[in-house]
C-alpha cells in the first residue's frame, strides 16, 4: 500500500511539474503573439499603402489603354473597309499584288531556312 501512495505521490508530483511546464509555454506563446500583433500590424498597413499605390498607378493605364483601344478598332475597321472597297473596285490588280506578296514573303521564309 506504501508502494501504491508513494507511486501516487510521484505521478501527482510529475503531473503538477508537466502542468507547470506547459502553463509557462502558453504564457511565453501569448507573451509572443501580443508582441507580434502589433508587427503584423505596421506589415498588413504597409502591404495595403503598396496596394494601394500600385492600383493607383495602374488606373490611368488602364484608362490610356481603354482609349487606344477603341482608337486602334476604329483604325482596323476602317483599312478593311478600305481594302474592301479596293479589291472591289480593282480586282486583277489586286490579285497580281496578292501574288507578288506571296512570292516576296515565300523567298524571305526560304532565306531564313
Amino acid at each position: 500500500m506504501e508502494t501504491s501512495l508513494s507511486r501516487d505521490s510521484a505521478l501527482g508530483k510529475a503531473a503538477t511539474g508537466v502542468h507547470g511546464a506547459v502553463d509557462k509555454a502558453a504564457a511565453l506563446a501569448d507573451e509572443a503573439v501580443r508582441k507580434a500583433k502589433p508587427a503584423i500590424g505596421r506589415v498588413a498597413d504597409s502591404a495595403h499603402l503598396a496596394v494601394d499605390k500600385v492600383a493607383g498607378a495602374a488606373l490611368p493605364t488602364a484608362e490610356w489603354l481603354s482609349d487606344k483601344s477603341e482608337t486602334l478598332n476604329a483604325a482596323r475597321k476602317k483599312s478593311v473597309a478600305d481594302a474592301r472597297q479596293y479589291v472591289a473596285a480593282n480586282p486583277l490588280k489586286s490579285v497580281a499584288i496578292a501574288l507578288a506578296a506571296g512570292v516576296v514573303i515565300s523567298r524571305i521564309l526560304g532565306f531564313l531556312r
